[in-house]
């Protein structure tokens, strides 16, 4: 069995430039895929993911093993390079373009991928209308499985704030869906 992200981080510590790599290809999809459900654009998530390691690597020393697992520091610094993101003066919100293309080679499976996609876009037309608070807790309780102890760690706030916000988000997530899905009904009637 190999080292833990903390024994990792000892390593590269005391100098071992093998131990960087094996950290980073370990937790790189976590992050990339925090970072793009934040954001929700792909070349931009491939930036931030950079950016992010490039601060963990810079803050490893800062790194407290008995206060926060590795896991939860990690998604803590792609925490906050998201919100450096969107506090940019650069950032337009209403971006949510998906360029991700699957191969499909069935004629079956065509429509199967197309409903799918469709599902997701709605999905993610509806995260990006949540507020930046609502959609981090969403993103780490449902997509990255953290515990609600976790998600408070990570995003500085109480239990109860964590379990209100996310209360809050889905209840506005269904009322979103729902009413994509009412619209979507009433195209099709027309």
């Amino acid at each position: 069995m190999g080292l833990s992200d903390e024994e990792l981080v000892n390593e590269i510590i005391s100098g071992n430039q093998s131990a960087m790599e094996v950290l980073v290809n370990r937790n790189y999809k976590l992050v990339y895929a925090f970072i793009y459900r934040n954001i929700g654009e792909y070349h931009t998530a491939l930036d931030l993911t950079q950016e992010s390691f490039i601060k963990v690597m810079k803050n490893l020393k800062k790194f407290k093993r008995h206060k926060s697992s590795f896991k939860c520091w990690i998604l803590k610094i792609a925490l906050n390079v998201c919100k450096d993101y969107w506090k940019s003066a650069y950032v337009k919100h209403n971006t949510v373009d998906d360029s991700s293309v699957e191969k499909v080679y069935e004629e079956e499976n065509i429509i199967n991928y197309l409903e799918r996609m469709e599902q997701r876009q709605e999905i993610k037309k509806a995260m990006m209308e949540l507020s930046d608070e609502q959609r981090e807790v969403i993103i780490l309780r449902y997509y990255n499985d953290l515990k609600i102890r976790d998600i408070a760690n990570i995003t500085e706030i109480k239990e109860s704030t964590v379990k209100s916000r996310l209360r809050l988000a889905i209840g506005k997530m269904k009322k979103l869906l729902q009413r994509e899905d009412i619209s979507e009904k009433d195209k099709r009637s027309v």
